[in-house]
């Protein structure tokens, strides 16, 4: 008789053996579109502003933390290369799409064909998984990014930097509305996105209230400003480089020349500074820095004749877009940065002069509420009545040095460090939503941990 056996408990059931834990992830190499206008461009003049300096200095942070950027921009001349390396880590890419010379922003959506297919045929030379995010900046390149989104099986992060509907809600006189066109991309934009990056509260609040975005994956992440290039520096001898008296009374304008920004309202204030003081004409200087720009294109010459029929032109001078180094000294010579746009999403103009040590009179609209602190950095102006923003800096160099040090506290709790620290904890936060609800199996193909980059 054999010999009886004890019972067997049964084994627990187990589909395979337990899984490691799946690896933080970071991006290693980003796509970043700006279909419209270059990084490499000058800010303040055509397209090229706010939105420029931004996609440099990010890209500039994100490659010196080992992450990889490609920007894909519009090639606008035949003598651009097709390639090239801004900096270690970055590189440009002039992709032909329609004729070389520049296009108004309502003749480009007939060329995101050519453009998408020309970003789609870059990443195709590579193995799958060569691009980990897509960050698009401006409405055009988010459809461009929604598409690689979609090819590529990578997060789409979205910047809108501006917005139609905030826009035609706040239509500078001479402006036209953004088109239906526009505003149907935004939103579908928006609805695709798995991040949508704001300048600030405000402008979260609008994609929520304006279009629908869904909060959860809203962030807001202030732009910086370079904090090394935009400092402090002595005065006298900034104004000896700029060509302005010791004892001037300097007032500055910097930015592309367009209704949008209205420039105008400076020298309306101007003229009635000189109108309530006379005697302020021998002192007065009124720089204004930037190139005509969109709509003001059509009257390249209508501030110039502006300054004329307001009898301020003696005290007025016009100056081409500077590079940073010579931005700055035109800074820290001015008694006062204004800034008198009818709606900016941030406003970088503003706090580059704080940086530098001068004081703001800001439109209260958009972002310029955060990009400026209200009387300890500088003053705000509601409504557009000259005689308000008059009124503003006369308080402002009656104050100066108490707000100047205002000033330079302010934009010293913004950097281009902490924006990109923020921008890659919401790539990595992305990726991993995305790679959590990827099919079984395609996991480990496409999502892989990056080497060599810093433990976050």
């Amino acid at each position: 008789m054999p010999a009886r056996r004890s019972p067997r408990r049964p084994t627990p059931w187990r589909a395979g053996p337990v899984p490691e834990p799946l690896a933080p992830l970071l991006p290693r190499r980003v796509a970043t579109l700006s279909v419209h206008t270059s990084p490499l461009e000058q800010p303040g003049a055509g397209d090229a502003g706010g939105m420029n300096v931004y996609v440099v200095e990010v890209s500039r942070r994100l490659a010196a933390r080992g992450i990889a950027v490609d920007v894909f921009t519009r090639a606008t001349s035949s003598d651009q290369p097709p390639v090239v390396e801004m900096t270690p880590g970055v590189t440009v890419r002039h992709v032909s799409a329609g004729p070389f010379e520049g296009l108004g922003k309502d003749e480009l959506p007939a060329q995101m064909c050519a453009f998408t297919a020309a970003v789609l045929r870059e990443e195709a030379q590579h193995d799958p998984g060569h691009f980990d995010v897509v960050h698009s900046h401006y409405w055009l390149s988010g459809q461009v990014g929604w598409l690689a989104r979609d090819r590529w099986g990578v997060p789409l992060v979205h910047s809108a930097h501006t917005l139609a509907k905030v826009k035609n809600a706040a239509l500078a006189e001479g402006d036209a509305p953004e088109p239906r066109a526009r505003v149907i991309g935004e939103e579908q934009v928006v609805a695709e996105a798995d991040r949508l990056v704001a300048n600030t509260a405000e402008e979260a609040r609008q994609l929520v209230d304006f279009y629908d975005a869904d909060a959860r994956r809203t962030l807001v992440i202030p732009p910086g400003v370079d904090l090394q290039c935009f400092r402090p520096g002595d005065r006298r001898q900034a104004r000896e480089r700029v060509g302005v008296a010791a004892d001037a009374v300097v007032l500055l304008f910097v930015g592309r020349i367009q209704p949008l920004k209205a420039p105008e309202m400076l020298l309306h204030a101007a003229a009635r500074m000189l109108a309530a003081e006379p005697a302020l004409r021998a002192r007065l200087e009124v720089l204004v820095v930037g190139a005509p720009s969109g709509s003001g294109l059509a009257e390249p010459q209508r501030l110039q004749e502006l300054a004329v029929s307001l009898g301020v032109a003696d005290v007025v001078r016009f100056l081409p877009p500077q590079a940073p180094a010579q931005l700055a000294d035109h800074y820290r010579a001015a008694d006062v940065t204004v800034v008198p746009s009818h709606n900016e999403s941030f406003g970088l103009v503003a706090l580059e002069a704080q940086a530098c040590g001068t004081p703001v009179v800001a439109a209260a609209v958009g972002g310029l509420p955060t990009a400026v602190d209200d009387g300890v950095s500088g003053l705000l102006v509601s409504g557009r009545d000259p005689e308000d923003y008059a009124a503003a800096i006369r308080r402002v160099l009656a104050r100066r040095e108490l707000l100047a040090a205002g000033a330079r506290r302010h934009a010293a709790a913004f950097s281009w460090d902490r924006t990109t620290d923020s921008l890659v904890d919401a790539y990595a936060a992305a990726m991993a939503e995305m790679r959590a609800a990827a099919p079984r199996g395609r996991t480990e193909s496409r999502f892989r941990s990056p080497v060599g980059l810093r433990a976050r």
